[in-house]
């Protein structure tokens, strides 16, 4: 009778409470029908509890060193690196579009931050370079999920803290699924480019203006170098590296590249204090809920449900992945993982799934559904910076779609891509 908390709670999304309510709501009123109401403070302690976290802390620094990035140019020097080695390929300004966001991917971990800082410049530029503006939104919305794939991912923090799986295993597991999805839209760019003709963005760059636009590159990109390099190297904890990260973005912005103003700091620092609070109350639920479910021993019934149709677990990883490319349309990634997580890895570990593979398959899963419609995020964030509509933006950019979901299929039965790199350093 507990695990109706399950169906209560998806009811209470569907009429509009906020996500952090409803995953307090639903376990606490099944506890208090089923007489347990001796375990509902047990439910409110463990939200502090779960924001009580030394490992935690990566997720605000994080976000800190991704707001002094965006509001320092750093976009700009990226835009115009990107454009230096591949602006003059048919379609060109896409296939900067795509790359900016894997070397964006690398200083903020955010899909909503990729979309909005690449957005309002690139979508402009390529209107005026003779791209729709629907395109132009739709590939940006596409290649920003490549923020939170490839590393630092506030995504693969939460996922890590939440069911204790390695953050450094999980980064690395990051990198080469994040550069395929970029590569595979890249392939799509070119297919359509044909098709359709699409501009050049300007002649070839020369050597000496590429060589100038990598040194005013060269500093920002130097960040995920710095915090890959320093948490695989064992020199500091992922926590320690977020708060590296800050203090490289400080001195960046404020005394190297002189974009961001002490003046500006306060406002800065109050955006990314705000993200971070709305992220820290869904893990702090996120536990809360956690709790439920070992308690409703939910994970253990979903298992004798899947086994009951296949105890084949290629069969089963295909069924999952549509029930999370289901539930993306409609959940942001963050709480489908927070809420998800405990019930179903508990399920495929049993099955002989790697966790860290697991972990990759859910996280990359739920990243796409971020730019799927109909309750996409970056899609809403792509039609304000474009002022295009949603529902253009959403039947344009499904080809890009259709790429992110053959990869997904691959990463989910060709363990190689995701492990490879954690196996070869050691952390899984």
């Amino acid at each position: 009778m507990l695990i109706l908390f399950l169906p209560l709670f998806l009811i209470l999304l569907l009429i509009g409470m906020p996500v952090f309510f409803a995953m307090l709501l639903a376990p606490g009123t099944m506890l208090l029908v089923e007489g347990m109401d001796r375990d509902i403070p047990l439910l409110f302690r463990n939200i502090y509890n779960g924001i009580d976290s030394f490992p935690l802390m990566a997720i605000p620094f994080f976000m800190l060193a991704g707001e002094l990035m965006n509001k320092g140019g750093i976009t700009l020097r990226l835009v115009d690196f990107s454009q230096s080695l591949i602006g003059h390929v048919r379609g060109g300004l896409a296939h900067v579009n795509i790359l900016s966001s894997m070397l964006f991917a690398g200083l903020s971990g955010s899909a909503v931050a990729d979309t909005s800082a690449l957005g309002s410049m690139l979508i402009p530029a390529m209107e005026k370079n003779g791209y729709s503006r629907r395109f132009a939104a739709a590939i940006t919305a596409a290649s920003s999920v490549i923020g939170p794939i490839i590393p630092p991912s506030g995504i693969m923090i939460i996922y890590a803290y939440t069911m204790e799986v390695s953050v450094a295993a999980m980064f690395a597991a990051g990198v080469v699924p994040g550069m395929l999805v970029g590569l595979g839209l890249m392939g799509m760019v070119a297919l359509q480019a044909r098709k359709h003709d699409f501009p050049v963005a300007g002649p070839k760059a020369s050597w000496g203006e590429r060589g100038h636009a990598t040194r005013k590159a060269i500093l920002p990109l130097l960040t995920p170098v710095i915090i890959l390099g320093g948490i695989l190297g064992g020199i500091f904890t992922p926590t320690e590296a977020s708060a590296v990260a800050v203090g490289y973005a400080l001195l960046l912005s404020l005394f190297v590249l002189r974009s961001v103003t002490f003046r500006e700091l306060p406002r800065i620092f109050t955006a990314s204090a705000i993200s971070s609070a709305v992220v820290l109350l869904l893990v702090g639920a996120a536990i809360a809920f956690k709790t439920v479910v070992s308690l409703s021993h939910a994970a253990e019934s979903l298992a004798d449900l899947f086994l009951s149709v296949s105890e084949n677990p290629l069969i089963l990883l295909f069924m999952i992945n549509i029930l999370l490319f289901i539930v993306g349309m409609f959940l942001d990634a963050g709480p489908a993982i927070i809420i998800l997580g405990p019930i179903l890895a508990p399920v495929f570990i049993s099955l002989g799934v790697d966790p860290v593979h697991f972990a990759i398959i859910m996280s990359v899963n739920l990243t796409v559904g971020l730019a799927t419609p109909p309750m996409g995020l970056v899609l809403f964030v792509a039609s304000s910076v474009s002022g295009e509509r949603v529902e253009a933006i959403a039947r344009t950019i499904l080809p890009f779609l259709a790429v992110e979901i053959v990869v997904i299929f691959l990463i989910t039965f060709v363990e190689g891509i995701s492990m490879t790199v954690p196996r070869l350093l050691g952390l899984a």
